[in-house]
């Protein structure tokens, strides 16, 4: 009589969980998100703002800072993608002004369609960002210097040119330009929306957010790069010209197309801000924009980018843009002196610095 062996018991053994996905390296993930930093100054921000003062948390209030920050979410966005591939754009903010200047001139001396006027204007500046990147992969030199002579010569332009031209320094009365209106509706237009239920606007005619044209192009221009670094080759470009330029050649990275590229995504940015202040204010001035580099590149920081390239995000750059706006009007409804601002970017700049660096360090060592 043969006889059969009985199976081994079978013994529940809980399933083990992989290290890479444990506690450790959530946080860890979370950490090294370049937006962290600014996500949290953000919110204590504004917490701080609306508590302390009367209107900045009030609809009225809003509309304020949040047309200042989209203006220069714009422009932040733009600079954090240069230095994300490890290039700086020092003329970002004379770009803007010379861009309206173009458009405006066009429309008032010479009586041109506005839609020829808006085309001129942006082939010029993506012809200056072409220029700029043009130099500094063929000689070599630093963005630093290669814009910053740019810089100058915007700067010159805008002044010396628009005198020998109009006369004058300052581009108005173009409203009657063929089809002025058609342009404005598109750069200058704005839509209200009464939030007057709610339950802490208490003070009459506070009631009205104010939402600028500026802010749905800021939206758009925040998804599509947001969309391109993260879900596209050539955000993985950018990335890696930034992160080690010379590996990224030798693996196939197109690093002359890839870096003149995002130079002229600066460019073509500063054009459309400069569109969204010509058609806002109906006005464009020879020193508008001069200084604003700055401040884009503080945003970006902000933000999370490094200054050494390679990384950084397009969220954090609008997280940066949106900090400053709130500052800045912040300061205004606690009826501070104005100045106060340069002291905060100072501020700001060193505080975000030494916070990625923190994050960074903390996100390695979690890891």
């Amino acid at each position: 009589m043969s006889t059969t062996a009985a199976p081994p018991p079978v013994v529940d053994q809980a399933p083990q969980q992989d290290e890479r996905v444990g506690r450790h390296a959530r946080l860890a993930s979370v950490l090294r998100r370049p937006e962290v930093g600014a996500l949290v100054a953000a919110v204590v921000i504004f917490l701080y703002f609306s508590f302390t003062t009367k209107a900045f948390a009030l609809p009225a209030g809003a509309s304020t800072w949040i047309f200042f920050s989209s203006s220069f979410a714009i422009m932040s966005v733009a600079v954090a993608l240069l230095m994300i591939g490890g290039e700086f754009d020092l003329s970002a903010g004379a770009m803007t002004g010379t861009t309206g200047l173009i458009t405006g001139i066009m429309m008032s001396h010479y009586h041109v369609n506005v839609w020829v006027s808006i085309v001129v204007s942006l082939v010029a500046a993506l012809a200056i960002g072409f220029l700029n990147g043009l130099l500094v992969m063929k000689t070599g030199l630093p963005s630093f210097i290669v814009t910053l002579g740019t810089f100058f010569v915007l700067r010159g332009v805008n002044l010396a040119v628009v005198k020998q031209i109009i006369h004058q320094v300052s581009v108005v009365d173009f409203q009657s330009a063929p089809g002025y209106n058609a342009g404005a509706q598109l750069f200058g237009s704005k839509m209200q929306i009464d939030l007057g239920f709610l339950p802490w606007v208490k003070i009459p005619n506070t009631g009205i957010l104010t939402i600028y044209s500026a802010t749905w192009w800021a939206i758009g221009v925040i998804v599509v790069a947001t969309w391109v670094l993260q879900r596209t080759r050539p955000g993985n470009w950018i990335f890696a010209v930034g992160g080690a330029q010379q590996s990224a050649r030798q693996v196939g990275v197109p690093v002359f197309r890839t870096k003149v590229g995002l130079f002229m995504t600066t460019a073509f940015a500063g054009w459309m801000v400069g569109m969204l202040k010509l058609f806002k204010t109906t006005t464009a001035q020879s020193t508008t924009g001069v200084g604003e580099e700055f401040i884009y590149i503080i945003c970006a920081v902000v933000g999370g980018c490094l200054l050494t390239g390679g990384y950084g995000s397009a969220v954090g750059a609008f997280l940066g843009a949106l900090i400053y706006g709130m500052v800045y009007q912040g300061i205004v409804y606690h009826n501070w002196d104005s100045d106060w601002q340069y002291a905060f970017l100072g501020v700001m700049l060193l505080a975000a610095v030494m916070v990625n660096n923190w994050i960074k360090a903390r996100a390695e060592r979690v890891r």
